[in-house]
């Protein structure tokens, strides 16, 4: 598992294994999002159990992530961040989905778009949250995210 810590309460990686939730747990992840289109290994046996969200994205500009799913991840984040627990969001590389998830999480907790996809790059090395059909997203995301729920 190749992950990168972002903030405090917020990782963004690859697919965890089954064997890689003892170290999730041990960081204290309370909740994973999974941007892909395949469901990742799972459950975990550890008590208690990590929470799951599966928001099924492709990475395709042809397939753009949707608002929903992008506004239905940082609900969670938020709430299990308000609780005191860390977020790890993975899609297959950590570069595209989870980056996109990633800034929105941030977005939503007052960063800017542009200052949300500048600390996951300086972060993460491999996040290309300028790649047109993710920066799109993005910006979408955070246009809506300031309409309604700011």
């Amino acid at each position: 598992m190749n992950f990168s810590e972002i903030t405090d309460n917020l990782l963004i990686g690859t697919m965890p294994r089954r064997r890689d939730y003892a170290l999730l747990h041990d960081l204290g992840v309370q909740l994973i999002i999974n941007m892909r289109f395949s469901l990742a290994t799972r459950p975990d046996q550890n008590e208690p159990a990590i929470r799951y969200l599966w928001l099924r994205s492709i990475d395709s500009p042809l397939f753009p992530i949707s608002i929903r799913a992008l506004i239905r991840g940082v609900h969670a984040a938020l709430e299990t961040i308000n609780n005191g627990g860390k977020v790890y969001v993975h899609c297959a590389y950590g570069r595209h989905r989870s980056v996109a998830m990633g800034s929105a999480i941030l977005i939503a907790q007052g960063l800017s778009p542009d200052a949300a996809m500048s600390l996951i790059k300086e972060k993460r090395a491999e996040a290309d949250p300028d790649i047109f059909y993710i920066r799109r997203r993005i910006l979408l995301f955070a246009r809506q995210w300031a309409r309604n729920y700011q």
